[in-house]
């Protein structure tokens, strides 16, 4: 695929390691220039903005407050699909700002009437995704999947499997509502209980 990454930090910096190993295309870009143009090098990627209309999947790898500036700043066609990674989370990192009656993932679809927004791989550190899918002991990390097009899901559902992760589908886009405070659980456990940022929360099946 075609890929642009929205994002030079520890989660840009983490998927254009996966997804360049993984064989994508990749193109990044970030307020930083040089920093874009650095990390882009670094992957053989291209650090251009133009690439992201054109681009099969875009992630956005900002803070939830950047993002719809971030992805502005793109101006994205109609049908474009945007993975957004981001949690609305306080300013001390223990608490979630949307909740219950909306999410970040649904502000950001309001935002860009006929762009597909797919939530995803909020639930995953950056240090976790940097070191791969695979998390010892036979076990897999997965990547919970939510979106209200079944085509867009599925694209990112492929991106993800191609780096390794599995995949659970968590439903329509609606239920990042439930995803957002899962990903601040998350964030709870590795900083504020201490249990590092190997962790990522998974849902068991029943063989």
């Amino acid at each position: 695929m075609n890929i642009t990454i929205l994002g030079t930090g520890n989660m840009g910096t983490a998927f254009a390691q996966q997804l360049h190993a993984a064989g994508h295309a990749l193109h990044i870009v970030g307020r930083d220039r040089a920093k874009a143009r650095a990390l882009a090098d670094r992957f053989g990627a291209s650090a251009e903005h133009a690439h992201a209309a054109s681009s099969d999947v875009i992630v956005l790898a900002t803070p939830y407050d950047d993002a719809i500036r971030a992805l502005g700043d793109v101006a994205l066609p109609a049908g474009a699909v945007v993975v957004d990674i981001t949690n609305p989370l306080t300013s001390d990192y223990m608490g979630l700002t949307l909740g219950h009656s909306s999410s970040a993932a649904e502000q950001i679809s309001a935002a860009l009437p006929g762009v597909h927004v797919v939530k995803a791989f909020n639930t995953v550190f950056a240090q976790r995704l940097a070191a791969g899918a695979q998390a010892g002991n036979g076990q897999i990390v997965p990547v919970f999947v939510a979106a209200d097009d079944d085509q867009a899901k599925a694209r990112v559902s492929e991106m993800a499997r191609s780096m390794g992760f599995d995949v659970i589908d968590a439903g329509p886009l609606r239920n990042a509502r439930y995803l957002e405070p899962l990903g601040g659980l998350n964030v709870y456990l590795g900083y504020g209980a201490g249990l590092g940022t190997a962790i990522a929360p998974t849902w068991l099946r029943q063989s």
